[in-house]
């Protein structure tokens, strides 16, 4: 029987990737565990591996698409079996387990729900028409402001996930809207221009931008200092550093230096939990330093427990880091915590 891949869910707001290039094409053979393709997501690259091993039957998004959360990326099954238009659901007894992209180290299986959990004598069980509603925080404020009921609707994403399509195809009385006829001018008022979609960094950095001037209030400081003894440090450090393959630059002192600060200054290590009404004052120091990828934006790495480590191992990071930023290569957990 042909086997869905969709677009898991992998948490962190993630809606949607794009898909940057596949490595196969309809009618190749795959491994489990196989890279089959790449796809961008909120500024990370991430592998496709394959969860199976088969024949590729369809894909259905072309490279440059976009695709969102639950959404069937390929379709793999035995040579010569064909798809369907659309798929039967898979039963709860007998569902294919979820996975979950894990950047470049492969995939990860999504740990089953807590209603799913048997003992070692396993027992059959029909799913609850009662069940909790699986839906993120940003779908369920859609389907409020469009005032529809999450319980009457059926999730398309992964475990039954209810994703913005299912709730907009809600309101549509579960009809397809009619697609729209779009004219895009070539010209304004003043003259000639060209219109380019907002999509992959640049459409990461517009939102976080926002996100940014809407929560958090933004401060300039400007003080002098007397840094002589820092470049004498530097100086006299460098040789030692590049005879260990490192470039050291003043960013890892300057790192090291924050750690310091948050320490004396404990608040200014903390965030803002809106929904309970609490500052969450965070006990580890991770400093994030941003990295210009190829004149299209900025990417922020992050340097973990930066208090545990000395100034040449921040710098040998921040060098590795900023590379595979560059090439395009860091994951998500590169850019979290």
């Amino acid at each position: 029987m042909p086997k869905e891949f969709k677009f898991p869910d992998i948490g962190e707001g993630i809606e949607e990737g794009e898909i940057v290039k596949w490595l196969i094409k309809e009618g190749d053979k795959v491994e489990e565990h196989q890279v089959v393709g790449e796809v961008e997501t909120d500024k990370a690259v991430a592998e496709i591996p394959s969860p199976y091993t088969g024949t590729v039957l369809k894909i259905n998004f072309k490279e440059g698409e976009t695709v969102k959360v639950g959404q069937v990326l390929f379709v793999i099954g035995d040579q010569g079996e064909k798809v369907s238009e659309t798929m039967p659901e898979v039963k709860a007894e007998t569902r294919q387990p979820v996975f979950k992209a894990a950047g470049a180290v492969g995939y990860l299986e999504e740990a089953p729900e807590e209603d799913e959990i048997r003992p070692s004598t396993m027992v059959t069980k029909t799913v609850s028409a009662e069940k909790r509603i699986l839906a993120t925080p940003i779908v369920r404020n859609l389907a409020k402001q469009l005032n529809i009921d999450l319980t009457k609707i059926a999730g398309s994403g992964p475990d039954g996930r209810i994703i913005e399509d299912d709730v907009r195809k809600a309101v549509q009385g579960g009809q397809e809207p009619a697609p729209e006829i779009k004219i895009e001018k070539k010209y304004d008022v003043w003259g000639y221009v060209d219109h380019i979609p907002l999509r992959g960094l640049r459409k990461a950095i517009a939102k976080h931008m926002v996100e940014s001037v809407k929560h958090i209030p933004h401060v300039t400081t400007m003080d002098e200092m007397d840094a002589t003894e820092l470049v004498a440090v530097r100086e006299r450090e460098k040789a030692n550093a590049e005879e260990k393959g490192i470039k050291l630059t003043y960013l890892s002192f300057i790192i090291k230096a924050c750690v310091a600060a948050l320490k004396e200054f404990p608040l200014l290590n903390s965030s803002m939990d809106e929904e309970r009404g609490e500052i969450v004052a965070k006990k580890y120091y991770s400093i994030g330093f941003a990295v210009d990828v190829d004149g299209e934006g900025l990417v922020v790495p992050v340097i973990k427990y930066a208090d545990n480590k000395n100034i040449l191992d921040i710098a040998k990071e921040v060098q590795d880091l900023a590379e595979k930023a560059r090439q395009r290569k860091l994951d998500l957990n590169d850019m979290q915590g």
